[in-house]
């Protein structure tokens, strides 16, 4: 890690970003696609197949507490998508459950 200081800013204290903005909204479909395939870091893109079978999972009212140890890479990648790291790994644990709490159905 860096050994910068944190700065703290109040959310009326914005800060210009180094995004071209105008040069990403210039980009095409198929030049976004192009750039997700070369990028092996990259999550794949989501195709109608995907929404087809996509189930939202929505945290439930009644959760209860615990203390994990999680793999540092594991918690490097959830908190490197945003803030609310701890609900998108809550979401992948739900999804993962429901998984298997639903019944299998026996092939014929």
């Amino acid at each position: 890690m860096k050994n910068e200081p944190i700065v703290r800013r109040s959310p009326d204290e914005r800060v210009e970003g180094k995004t071209d903005w105008d040069q990403v909204d210039s980009l095409t479909d198929e030049e976004i696609e192009a750039a997700v395939a070369r990028d092996p870091d990259a999550a794949p893109l989501f195709d109608e197949a995907f929404f087809r079978t996509a189930e939202l999972v929505v945290p439930g009212s009644e959760t209860t507490s615990v203390t994990l140890s999680l793999d540092r890479e594991v918690v490097a990648l959830f908190k490197k998508e945003g803030v609310d790291y701890r609900a998108r790994m809550h979401a992948v644990l739900k999804a993962y459950a429901l998984t298997r709490l639903r019944p299998r159905h026996e092939s014929p």
